[in-house]
């Protein structure tokens, strides 16, 4: 097998291997000091629903095709490592604004105010109650078909 360059659009480097795909980045942890401040932002404000809390220092969320991990720490060892951030699909560019306004009506920290990307996409920054950054993005290949 010959050498993709990563940087080729719209092919992998696992194309024409379909035992090797991954059906997408749907999964993340994030360390955290109070689960139930971060529990009011993830499930009061965005909306996701509790999918299992083994215990009071865990809890697993989900929009009904992810799944968040909260996991409480004594402390977070280090900065943000390498997380920019976490990202939220959204259906239309419209429903962003929708998004903005209700995360100023909940007092959320916003980032940037929404804007549109140079390749069609809108999107707003925030930030959830322990600092990690929140996009909230219509990314047009990945909206829903349009009959």
């Amino acid at each position: 097998m010959g050498e993709q360059d990563p940087g080729r659009q719209g092919e992998s480097a696992t194309q024409g291997e379909s035992e090797l795909r991954t059906a997408g980045l749907r999964h993340v942890a994030l360390n955290v000091l109070d689960v139930d401040r971060m529990l009011f932002f993830y499930r009061d404000v965005l909306g996701m629903a509790i999918e299992w809390r083994p215990d009071p220092d865990n809890v697993y969320l989900t929009s009904g095709n992810d799944n968040l991990a909260l996991h409480r720490v004594e402390a977070i060892t280090s900065e943000p490592a390498s997380l920019d951030h976490i990202g939220f699909i959204l259906d239309t560019p419209e429903i962003v604004d929708r998004w903005y306004e209700r995360f100023v009506a909940h007092d959320i920290t916003i980032l940037q105010a929404p804007k549109t990307h140079r390749d069609g996409a809108r999107s707003f920054y925030a930030s959830d109650p322990e600092g990690t950054t929140v996009q909230m993005i219509f990314h047009p290949p990945l909206a829903p078909a349009v009959d």
